[in-house]
């Protein structure tokens, strides 16, 4: 079960982008388990993110001759499925619903633990999405999708050093993010003040 796959080649991408339905139908099919696997990483739940992997590979089976360089695919990918689960995470805000994560769990989490994993779920996102891009870029290809680093480095044009820099820089600011303490909400008194 734990079966590897592998990107389509650049090979097959250019087919794909020189129009070939052939190359294009395999490029599609060779990417689904990449994407999906990203999206039940990043995304509330698992029926979004089905939503967004069928979107991303829609987008894929439509825009592939916008891909500029054929070895970006992965990363082009990944950009993909995240926008589509921010987005979907930004409209349960604006309707304000929750995202229904571990709906098909078997023991449900009272409702203290639901609300602190979400609000925990959040927190995390928001300190990945407030990482420059690049680093954003490197910590979640490496760490959420769990590619190999010489992967990472070249799906991203850099340098195996650069990109373990990059790695190295990303988690440090995500872990002062995570640790820093929150504000303070201030209570207020029986008078209706708020302490100090």
């Amino acid at each position: 079960m734990n079966r590897r796959f592998s990107w389509p080649d650049e090979r097959l991408v250019r087919a794909a982008q020189d129009g070939d339905v052939a190359s294009l139908t395999t490029v599609v099919m060779e990417s689904q388990p990449h994407v999906r696997r990203f999206a039940l990483s990043l995304c509330a739940s698992p029926q979004d993110a089905e939503d967004a992997a069928q979107e991303a590979l829609i987008i894929l089976y439509r825009k592939i001759g916008t891909l500029r360089a054929t070895g970006a695919l992965a990363s082009w990918m990944f950009r993909i499925v995240r926008n589509e689960c921010l987005r979907q995470v930004r409209q349960l805000v604006r309707r304000g619903e929750e995202p229904d994560a571990g709906q098909e769990t078997a023991a449900e989490p009272s409702a203290e633990e639901a609300v602190l994993h979400r609000l925990e779920a959040r927190r995390i996102a928001a300190a990945v999405g407030a990482l420059p891009r690049d680093q954003r870029q490197v910590l979640l290809m490496r760490d959420v999708q769990g590619l190999p680093g010489r992967t990472v480095a070249r799906a991203l044009g850099l340098s195996d050093a650069a990109m373990k820099s990059r790695l190295h820089r990303a988690r440090a600011a995500l872990r002062h993010a995570l640790t820093a303490p929150e504000p303070a909400v201030l209570a207020p008194t029986a008078e209706g003040d708020p302490r100090p």
